[in-house]
């Protein structure tokens, strides 16, 4: 069992390397800069990510698995700023709530984003407050469910008839792939390694 005085120490440590990082910025000008929030709580003593399941209403990205976020606006200033707006627009997670940690590489996506992804700490339990337009629901997956060897693989999933390989993880029936599985390999080759 992890006591506080762990948590705090694994925390410092993921701040610490993430801080240390050459992070991959890609500048395109014709793909749409975006940015997303991948959430890290705790519960019942083991770390989980927090990812939604988008709408099929949405125009990019429908039904997918995905963490909270989407397009820069000039009004954000910043990618961090997209980021938490996106968090709150989508999961009502208020800024204030959120711990950065660090930001990751960035990941392009079929669709022409760019996104840039930030670690953020959030509390638990926590009152979300879901978009219905935008959001179907959230998934709680632990990070032992991730990091299983068994899970994340090469393989390949057909969307609206056009097939696209892709590194895959699964939650139960729900899969996750795409530039969040990306996202998702490159930090928990970091968890990992701490």
């Amino acid at each position: 069992m992890l006591h506080s005085g762990t948590i705090r120490i694994v925390i410092e440590k993921l701040r610490e390397t993430l801080a240390e990082r050459q992070i991959l910025r890609i500048s395109d000008s014709g793909l749409k800069p975006s940015s997303v929030l991948v959430p890290v709580f705790m519960k019942e003593k083991q770390y989980y990510l927090l990812f939604i399941q988008r709408t099929d209403r949405v125009k990019a990205h429908k039904g997918q698995v995905s963490f909270p976020g989407g397009a820069y606006e000039k009004a954000d200033g910043t990618l961090l700023n997209t980021a938490l707006r996106e968090a709150y627009e989508e999961i009502g997670l208020e800024p204030t709530d959120i711990a950065i940690l660090g930001r990751l590489d960035d990941a392009v996506t079929a669709a022409g984003y760019i996104i840039s992804p930030f670690i953020g700490l959030i509390p638990y339990p926590y009152q979300f407050k879901l978009d219905k337009w935008e959001t179907e629901e959230t998934l709680e997956v632990p990070l032992t469910v991730l990091l299983d060897k068994s899970n994340g693989k090469e393989g390949s999933v057909t969307i609206d008839g056009n097939k696209f390989d892709t590194y895959i993880y699964r939650h139960g029936k729900k899969i996750i792939w795409g530039a969040t599985a990306r996202i998702l390999k490159q930090f928990l080759g970091i968890i990992a390694g701490l």
